[in-house]
């Protein structure tokens, strides 16, 4: 019984020396959690230009305590950068990122937005078609009534997508940027 312990608590020696030196690796999806590994193969290849690595040093570093007067305001950064340009927010993310990001979901506002309306235009036109084939043969209304069901619902389909890039470009990004404290003009879109 005493091996068994022994052998036990050699394991745990040996594991925790090669855990000591081995890195933690942190990246952000696009909804905003954090996600931790010690792999780095297990961090997807899309957020690989995210990743930031800790490596730890021994005991960790007490939690800072902030003053009462400091909540709300932004922590001052360790070193100063020296342009706008080498600035980063939280997660290591700069300027670029940021414009990417809300470019992204603008072109996918926008794109929505042209085939809501082009659906749009052609469900009323098929709905007109269908009230005007009062006096067409049943199998003919029953056509018309599946066509025009098939483009309400692509009506539908477009107006949500339409509504996920507004409702990320007005509430989740502007979100996201102040708890990463990042720079609120960096959403700005740049025009075509």
């Amino acid at each position: 019984m005493k091996q068994v312990g022994l052998i036990i608590l050699l394991g745990l020696i040996l594991f925790s020396f090669s855990a000591f030196g081995q890195g933690i690796y942190k990246w952000v999806d696009e909804n905003g959690t954090a996600h931790f590994t010690d792999d780095l193969s297990l961090v997807p290849e899309r957020y690989q230009d995210q990743i930031r690595e800790k490596k730890p040093q021994g005991k960790p570093a007490p939690p800072s305590i902030e003053s009462p007067g400091s909540v709300g305001k932004e922590k001052e950064i360790e070193s100063a950068p020296e342009s706008a340009s080498e600035q980063k927010d939280l997660l290591g993310r700069g300027e670029e990122w940021w414009r990417a990001t809300a470019n992204e979901w603008n072109k996918k506002f926008v794109t929505a937005r042209a085939n809501y309306e082009d659906a749009y235009n052609k469900w009323k036109a098929k709905e007109q078609e269908l009230q005007a084939s009062q006096f067409k043969p049943d199998s003919v209304k029953r056509k018309l009534k599946a066509e025009a069901k098939t483009l309400e619902e692509n009506v539908k389909d477009w107006e949500k997508q339409m509504e996920e890039a507004k409702d990320m470009l007005d509430n989740v990004l502007p979100k996201q940027a102040i708890d990463a404290h990042a720079n609120p003009k960096w959403l700005n879109i740049e025009e075509p």
